[in-house]
């Protein structure tokens, strides 16, 4: 068994990535969201509110609501997301209280969209190693779990019920930056789950068919199907190509086709996710 695939390696990856993961959070939320009030959901923007609103410290509320939802999940979710929500449970508030309150940004559009978009790469990590930092970040979990809701969407739905407290404690503007706040930490774990994997998924009629295929074997090492189709106009039989590539082996593949026939047919089709040999592993060939 290799080192990269030993138990106490990924272990430590996983535990390496939430601790990433809060920190993140923490400076999300510590020099970007909190210096401009912009309380965006989860018990970070529930915290921010309640210190301004009750003299509440941030790391009290965070503890006292993880407390709660630990019960839950462990209850609802199993063991492994029990423990591992319980590292980043208990590691978000004292990453709360380390992180300096710094505003870095001044401007407070700009300081919100930087927020936004670390404290949905944070939470999108979180969630790839079966954790969360508890919170609102726990009811999306329960909710992809038992009806297959997008996990985005959970927590828009989630954070959405808190961010109408800002109503109450702050004013309009802060409310209406929450809730683009929530849509921009939503957009971003959307593009973080289905768009960082995506190649280009490619079919092609030609009559150089068998010469385009060797090319596309030997020089971009990559698998052809053969998928026999047969034109409906004057009912020929003809021999249609279907590769799937990375999108900077395209240009490649054009050159290929374009070679060998220039009056070759074409369809490319972007595909969000690619499993197997050569893209989800190592093929040996590639």
């Amino acid at each position: 068994m290799t080192l990269a695939k030993s138990k106490p390696f990924q272990i430590t990856k996983k535990f390496a990535s939430i601790i990433f993961a809060i920190t993140l959070i923490a400076v999300a939320v510590n020099m970007f969201l909190g210096p401009h009030n912009i309380a965006a959901g989860g018990l970070t923007g529930l915290a921010i509110i309640f210190e301004q609103w009750l003299g509440v410290s941030r790391e009290t509320v965070i503890y006292i609501g993880n407390g709660v939802l630990i019960i839950v999940v462990l209850f609802t979710l199993g063991r492994e997301v029990f423990f591992n929500t319980i590292v980043g449970a208990g590691l978000l508030p004292v990453a709360i209280g380390l992180i300096p309150r710094h505003t870095l940004v001044a401007d407070t559009m700009l300081s919100m969209i930087i927020g936004s978009v670390l404290f949905g790469v944070a939470v999108n990590i979180l969630y790839a190693n079966n954790a969360s930092s508890g919170g609102t970040a726990i009811p999306p979990l329960i909710l992809h779990k038992y009806f297959k809701i997008n996990k985005a969407l959970g927590l828009f739905i989630a954070d959405g019920i808190i961010v109408l407290l800002t109503l109450i404690v702050f004013d309009v503007d802060s409310f209406f930056f929450a809730i683009l706040s929530i849509f921009i930490t939503s957009i971003t774990m959307t593009y973080l789950e289905n768009g960082l994997n995506k190649k280009k998924m490619i079919q092609i009629i030609s009559k150089q068919s068998d010469a385009i295929k060797n090319d596309i074997l030997e020089k971009l090492q990559r698998g052809v199907t053969i998928v026999p189709v047969i034109g409906a106009y004057r009912q020929t039989h003809k021999n249609m190509l279907m590769v799937t590539i990375a999108k900077k082996d395209y240009r490649k593949l054009k050159q290929i086709v374009e070679n060998h026939d220039p009056q070759a047919f074409m369809i490319t089709n972007m595909v969000s996710d690619v499993h197997g040999k050569g893209f989800s592993y190592d093929s040996g060939t590639v």
